[in-house]
């Protein structure tokens, strides 16, 4: 029977350090992180995992490195409910938005005093007295989390507390943005199904306010075959560089940008790409005031 064991040491840290290099080699065992996704990606090419248990275990890998500023909605973009708002006033923002939570502001964002669920007005809809509402009486309390603050700790904050929704302070307490266990959960496993989805093997999909939801990976090709353009696709594949081109840097979600007569806004992305857009088409009165904003 062979002996796998290492030769004894005589105590010496290079032969220890040589016969530890050694191994790794033989066994093709992985070192660091990189290793690991290398052995990961070849066992993808050697059909033992498939591309969806790839991308899960890669965005494992991905959520422990990422901060929570790298994901967040900004704080300009945060569909809120303003603590003295009328029923009447919040309905609206709740059925267009569709969102299940929302910040409750006080004077202003810097000032979120709680956390809304569109579940707790359902009882109040139905009152003969809708007028007697008061926000203040199904107000929940707000979760507050440093940008910097890792995601793999937030998911498990999230589970241990059940809060799907936390407020994104900075360094100087002001509000930044907020987070939703949604957002975290889809550096994992990929995005998860919600008003903006639509069929796997769609890339542009028209809506019935006359905008476009539109995969970013979409090939530029297919993008001047829909609408009659013709962006070079030498420096760029897909909508999302066109995108990148036109902005200069990485963009937040929420953020738009102007690409002649079509405004791009980003509905999804992260620090490493773009993942889904929203298009409007301007006419020359829209494109106008646009520019002039």
């Amino acid at each position: 029977m062979s002996d796998d064991r290492p030769p004894p040491s005589d105590g010496s840290p290079n032969r220890s350090s040589w016969w530890h290099r050694l191994s790794h080699a033989i066994l093709g065992e992985p070192r660091d992180r990189d290793d690991l996704v290398d052995l990961l990606r070849d066992a993808h090419t050697r059909d033992l995992i498939d591309n969806h248990s790839l991308a899960m275990i890669e965005g494992v890998l991905q959520v422990s490195e990422m901060r929570v500023r790298d994901i967040m909605i900004p704080r300009a973009q945060m569909v809120v409910v303003e603590r003295e708002a009328a029923l009447s006033d919040i309905l609206p923002t709740v059925i267009k938005s569709a969102h299940s939570r929302f910040p409750v502001i006080g004077d202003s964002r810097d000032e979120v005093v709680g956390i809304l669920l569109a579940k707790d007005l359902l009882s109040y809809c139905q009152r003969s007295d809708p007028e007697s509402f008061q926000v203040r009486e199904v107000l929940r309390p707000a979760v507050f989390v440093p940008e910097s603050k890792r995601l793999d700790a937030l998911l498990r904050e999230f589970r241990a507390s059940r809060n799907h929704l936390a407020v994104v302070v900075d360094e100087y307490g002001g509000v930044a943005g907020m987070v939703t266990i949604e957002d975290v959960l889809e550096q994992i496993v990929g995005e998860i199904e919600d008003e903006h989805d639509f069929e796997e093997e769609t890339q542009i999909l028209a809506r019935s306010d006359g905008s476009y939801t539109v995969r970013a990976v979409t090939p530029i090709d297919d993008f001047n075959e829909r609408f009659a353009t013709a962006y070079p696709d030498e420096e760029y594949d897909t909508v999302a560089g066109l995108v990148l081109k036109r902005l200069g840097h990485m963009p937040r979600r929420g953020e738009s940008v102007l690409v002649d007569h079509f405004r791009f806004e980003v509905v999804r992305a992260d620090s490493r790409r773009i993942h889904l857009l929203r298009m409007h088409v301007l006419s020359e009165e829209e494109l106008a005031e646009f520019q002039s904003a």
